[in-house]
């Protein structure tokens, strides 16, 4: 019992407490890479977490003297269980089911998730195969619409669009500079970082690690995005082109430069911030990989 109440606890502090600091903090926003993988461990070390505390809860009369132990023999994994041990019985069984749709419960939803996403694209690409037309100076595909608009579909048929009126709009630097943002999110695969949040906060919603992983995860990988963008191309291209699309809509399933937290990263590009000391940043590296262990670590205590 001692052991379920310090998972449960940890798992309030991961969900309630730390959620609120991290998106209030600084030096997300000087290292977004960084900052997204401590969303990631979080969202992990909240799920291992529940999934134990609610298995020494349960199980706690069969199972609590032996740890993690006892529940691998519980589901047969255990390789230096006894031989002639009795197999698990409809009860264990039963009580397994609870923490283990906790860990299935986010997976179902991602798998939800990936092929709602990927029927939207398709449903997009289709569209686009009607109406849109090639820019081969940019390698994107044009759309005859007046409001200024840059979005990526990722996935396997890849996609940069570009409205008429952006074309309109930008200049020549402008549209390179945000071409550049829009290849970074499909390069670094950042719908997948989009469909891991949306699923977390599908199978958990009002929990607050949901709701400001979800939040700050859509800001942090336009900001990811817009520094890959400033390697080859001046911080004033990049600002305006943001505040010319910023009000374009990019459709479901698509990443648009206007991005969530226009303003944040408008202030961002124009007044760059020093990355933070070697090591904050490897302080922070080393608690989200450590994070889903912690729990691991409890459990297998006696």
């Amino acid at each position: 019992m001692i052991t379920a109440v310090a998972l449960a606890g940890y798992a309030v502090l991961v969900s309630a407490a730390v959620p609120p600091l991290l998106s209030r903090a600084r030096w997300p926003h000087r290292t977004p890479v960084t900052a997204v993988l401590a969303w990631q461990g979080l969202m992990a070390t909240f799920v291992v977490a529940t999934a134990l505390a609610v298995y020494h809860l349960v199980m706690a009369e069969q199972h609590v003297h032996d740890g993690l132990i006892g529940l691998l023999s519980a589901c047969g994994l255990a390789a230096d269980a006894p031989a002639g041990e009795s197999a698990p019985t409809l009860g264990d069984a039963l009580a397994l089911a609870a923490p283990l749709a906790i860990v299935l419960l986010p997976l179902g939803w991602l798998a939800l998730c990936v092929w709602r996403a990927r029927r939207a694209r398709q449903r997009h690409l289709d569209m686009l195969a009607l109406v849109g037309e090639p820019a081969p100076g940019y390698d994107a595909t044009v759309v005859d619409h007046g409001a200024p608009a840059v979005y990526c579909l990722p996935g396997r048929r890849r996609r940069v669009v570009v409205t008429r009126g952006a074309l309109d709009v930008l200049s020549e630097a402008q549209m390179r500079a945000v071409l550049e943002h829009e290849r970074a999110h499909i390069d670094g695969r950042h719908h997948l970082l989009h469909l891991l949040v949306d699923a977390f906060s599908r199978a958990f919603p009002g929990l607050p690690l949901a709701r400001h992983a979800k939040e700050q995860t859509a800001l942090l990988v336009e900001m990811i995005a817009d520094d890959r963008a400033l390697r080859f191309h001046s911080r004033d291209a990049l600002a305006t082109a943001m505040c010319e699309v910023a009000a374009g809509q990019a459709p479901q399933a698509a990443l648009g430069a206007g991005g969530p937290g226009a303003l944040i990263r408008l202030r961002r590009v124009l007044t760059p911030q020093p990355r933070p000391h070697r090591a904050t940043w490897l302080g922070v590296v080393a608690a989200s990989i450590a994070a889903p262990l912690l729990p691991l670590l409890v459990a297998c205590g006696p």
